[in-house]
């Protein structure tokens, strides 16, 4: 991935601009900033940054609109900011061509994380780069691009169900299933808990596959390449 890349702030809170400017700054991206969508889509067609983070509740043009306006003439990932937790089920319902959505108040260097995440799934992978994810289900081990990750048995076998086919929905039934070697009765908010925990991992790892399809379940969203089949 570009170290370079440039990311457009779009944000109307300037101490949390200036934070996550610092912060992007900190991990080797350029960042602007702008303060609310009136003159967003004339900057985007002038200056083409890499990715978008996006307040919601923006004066002028709001979010939502101006997502839909950048979708019109650009495929640039964008990330939605949204300060209220309930809106993000709403948000998924829409068709808005958001490419992930960022509850606050967050972390940010968990926006770091999601926008590094995002570039590396909208950009081509280099042949010569290792997998990122691979599995030994023998010594319950997982590595992301070549560092260990700690994770509970749930989790681990959470990913390696998800992992082993990339790209396809699993409900939160299936998933249930793959979770205790038991087969207790768990309710599906039990599955949502893993997988938010399993993806805060992720993300600290610096990637983000984890998808949730709205009304549905989740997919794993690496490419077939990305990901080493688990080692029995």
């Amino acid at each position: 991935m570009n170290q370079t890349a440039h990311i457009l702030i779009i944000e109307d809170e300037p101490k949390l601009s200036a934070l996550m400017s610092d912060y992007l700054h900190a991990g080797g991206f350029q960042a602007s900033i702008l303060e609310s969508g009136n003159n967003a889509i004339e900057w985007i067609r002038q200056h083409a940054p890499d990715a978008i983070l996006l307040d919601i509740n923006l004066p002028g043009i709001d979010g939502l609109t101006l997502c839909r306006q950048v979708r019109a003439f650009s495929a640039v990932p964008i990330l939605m900011l949204t300060a209220r937790v309930e809106e993000i089920d709403r948000l998924l319902g829409l068709e808005l061509g958001a490419d992930d959505y960022i509850c606050k108040p967050f972390s940010p260097r968990e926006v770091v994380a999601r926008v590094r995440a995002v570039l590396r799934r909208s950009r081509p992978q280099d042949e010569s780069v290792a997998r990122a994810v691979v599995l030994d289900e023998e010594r319950f081990e997982a590595r992301v691009h070549g560092q260990p990750l700690a994770l509970t048995p749930v989790e681990f076998r959470l990913l390696g169900k998800l992992a082993s086919q990339p790209g396809r929905v699993f409900s939160r039934e299936q998933l249930i299933g793959a979770l205790y070697a038991d087969h207790r009765v768990v309710s599906d908010r039990t599955v949502d808990s893993h997988v938010k925990n399993l993806r805060k991992k992720l993300l600290d790892a610096g990637i983000d596959p984890i998808a949730a399809v709205y009304g549905v379940g989740y997919r794993f969203e690496l490419l077939d390449d990305e990901v080493s089949p688990p080692r029995r």
